[in-house]
């Protein structure tokens, strides 16, 4: 059994971290921008850039020439599309060139999205042992898995960093931190829409989760957490939408977010959802956000 926590806090970069979908773009109009967008959020003091969707170490080293210090990590990786022999060795190489600046984020996705889908608890279990095979293997301390029920998070307590979870609340992050023990990273994404008017903000929010909520997954593990069928339809209630998305005052946000870290959480991944449907990265609102939580461009940098 590996035994890799005692280097997962170098990993926790700090409190804060930003999850994007828009940096993991490939698209050559948008290199310039998302190459500048990374330096900014490292400008601002967020300690991580988590790529969302199925992402890859391609990806992060996109970033990593246009920063110095943030960490990069994907948000996750999909084990069903790349090899764990590609992915060893396309970290070895990030590694390499930009030392101790990444963090593979591992996850098995849904049998609605991944073509080849089975038995995912042991599919992972394989992907990790091909990992710790390779040529050039990947530390355990150096992943994370995107773990939501309990046997997924006994595993990345075991044979990684610790947990990296998608759509979850405080009460979860609470749940969590007893599965996975003391020493073990939990850095959870935590959804955030900077709107304080009720109906606006969850009109915003309960647009994004919707999609969520049918997969049976995330349904199974709210369901764990107390939230009933009716709660999960129609894009959820406004008891769930308020537990799962952080909206309101700038003091509101703050606020909800000490809950996460009270509860257990070392970091958190922030996504701002804005709701206009845009790939363009929300550059204005990650700066708002780290005035709420107290970040700031770091003098000298």
């Amino acid at each position: 059994m590996n035994t890799p926590h005692h280097s997962a806090p170098q990993h926790a970069a700090g409190p804060y971290g930003i999850f994007s979908h828009e940096l993991r773009s490939e698209g050559p109009a948008q290199h310039d921008e998302l190459l500048d967008a990374a330096a900014e959020l490292e400008e601002l003091g967020f300690g991580a850039i988590w790529l969302g969707g199925s992402s890859s170490v391609r990806h992060a080293a996109l970033l990593a020439g246009a920063t110095e210090r943030v960490v990069l990590a994907t948000g996750i990786l999909n084990i069903w599309y790349e090899t764990a022999d590609t992915v060893a060795r396309q970290r070895a190489e990030l590694e390499g060139a930009h030392p101790d600046r990444f963090l593979l984020g591992l996850g098995a996705s849904h049998a609605q999205l991944a073509q080849n889908y089975r038995r995912p608890y042991s599919t992972m279990v394989e992907y990790l042992d091909g990992l710790d095979a390779a040529a050039t293997p990947v530390p355990a301390e150096r992943r994370v898995l995107a773990a939501l029920g309990p046997r997924m998070l006994r595993l990345a307590r075991d044979r990684a960093a610790g947990a990296h979870p998608y759509l979850v609340t405080p009460e979860y992050i609470e749940r969590a931190r007893g599965v996975l023990g003391e020493g073990p990273l939990l850095a959870p994404e935590v959804t955030v829409v900077l709107e304080s008017e009720p109906a606006k903000a969850r009109e915003v929010a309960r647009g994004f989760i919707e999609y969520y909520l049918q997969l049976p997954n995330y349904a199974a593990n709210l369901e764990r957490l107390g939230f009933s069928e009716d709660d999960l339809t129609g894009g959820g209630t406004d008891r769930l939408v308020d537990a799962l998305v952080v909206w309101g005052t700038d003091e509101a946000i703050r606020a909800r977010l000490a809950e996460f870290h009270a509860a257990g959480a070392d970091h958190l991944a922030l996504q701002i959802i804005t709701g206009d449907g845009g790939d363009t990265p929300p550059r204005a609102q990650w700066r708002h956000l780290a005035d709420i939580v107290g970040l700031g461009p770091k003098s000298g940098a």
